[in-house]
């Protein structure tokens, strides 16, 4: 099949779509202000702002299909491109899911569980609120914040003068929302993918880590009880069908004893999903690629048991995962730098127990017992 797709942004994401549409004899074209994205190294990109008109429609009349690999790509020019050529998922899904407070106000219609929330004007809504709420509850920007960027997190009432100075400037900008905090006991995302027929999918359920707000490691399946992972599976094909989305995207999801509160949508492929690779029959990035192509969606049935280690600021020695018989090694090509995502490893087997034995090897050998031990307890029961 001779088709090309364009993405908007160039990263490790795009990077990974690209490597799974070679195969099915895709063509790729890619769109990213940075002259360095990593998505680069296999794929052509063309160098612009997202805010380039000229450029975009020079892109548009070179691909058959545009999506996007971050959230904030602006939905302007997601919306400008979409006059000229399919864009999945819609300009609209990707707006709602650009704005905390829209795309809580769109959970709570629904009917999927989530914590209080509020619209933040000024410094003395913001203290109102918190007492409100209780504390400790977390401040944030509406728009442009990830990975724990733009947030403060209000312990006590001391905190609100330090809040406001951090973020107050931004109530113009991006907004700012007021979150209740949930004291969780796991964290868990439902990864799945929506055709343009309409057919949906979801992959097991995963249980993730996060280390300063940023994603440690994840394992699949989660092993939640059967009622939370049907409703959690129910709340993600609730939000596909409302804002009639094409392509994967993720529902972040705190469990609290018997409950599932929403945190937030991911529009696109996902990092809690980069296990599908090796750990299911159709890895995210391919059934991302089918979705917005219009093809029939490909199995999200797992293989064994799966554990995806995100590798921040610098990659480490890749000898002890390839030294397992379950691992895989993943490097984006990036440059090391503090708090940036460079690389992954996923671990895989039949066998939780077998799993968990080389989780614990990869955590001695790298001294990353920490970001192992939770996934091995889970593991071993």
């Amino acid at each position: 099949m001779t088709r090309t797709v364009g993405i908007l942004g160039g990263g490790q994401l795009a990077r990974m779509m690209v490597l799974a549409g070679a195969p099915m004899g895709l063509r790729f074209e890619l769109f990213d202000p940075a002259a360095d994205a990593c998505g680069a190294q296999v794929a052509p990109l063309q160098v612009a702002a997202f805010e380039d008109e000229a450029a975009l429609a020079a892109f548009a009349a070179r691909v058959d299909v545009v999506t996007f690999d971050f959230e904030n790509v602006p939905a302007r020019s997601a919306k400008f491109l979409a006059e000229r050529v399919p864009v999945y998922p819609n300009p609209d899904a990707l707006a709602v899911a650009q704005d905390r407070l829209s795309e809580k106000t769109l959970f709570q219609s629904l009917g999927i569980p989530l914590p209080a929330f509020a619209d933040i004007r000024s410094r003395d809504e913001l203290a109102a609120r918190a007492a409100e709420f209780g504390m400790p509850c977390i401040v944030k920007t509406r728009r442009l914040g990830y990975d724990g960027k733009g947030q403060f997190r209000i312990r006590s009432a001391a905190d609100i003068d330090a809040a406001w100075d951090t973020l107050g400037s931004q109530v113009d900008k991006t907004g700012l929302i007021l979150e209740g905090f949930v004291a969780f006991d796991r964290e868990v995302s439902v990864v799945a993918v929506r055709g343009q027929d309409g057919e949906f999918r979801a992959w097991p359920i995963t249980g993730n880590w996060h280390v300063d707000g940023v994603l440690s490691a994840s394992l699949a399946p989660a092993q939640l009880p059967a009622a939370q992972h049907e409703a959690a599976i129910g709340y993600a094909r609730t939000l596909a069908e409302r804002l009639d989305y094409v392509g994967v995207f993720a529902l972040e999801l705190f469990c609290r004893g018997d409950e599932l509160l929403a945190n937030e949508m991911a529009p696109r492929v996902h990092n809690s999903g980069h296990w599908t690779i090796e750990g299911s029959e159709t890895s995210q990035f391919e059934n991302h690629l089918r979705a917005v192509l219009g093809l029939p969606l490909g199995d999200t049935r797992m293989l064994g048991h799966a554990c995806m280690l995100n590798w921040i600021g610098q990659m480490p020695d890749a000898s002890a995962v390839l030294g397992q018989a379950s691992g895989h090694w993943h490097d984006y090509g990036k440059q090391a730098r503090d708090g940036r995502k460079v690389g992954h490893a996923t671990l895989r087997d039949d066998d939780a127990a077998v799993l968990a034995g080389a989780l614990e090897r990869v955590g001695a050998q790298l001294d990353r017992a920490d970001q192992v031990a939770p996934v091995i307890k889970i593991l071993r029961g």
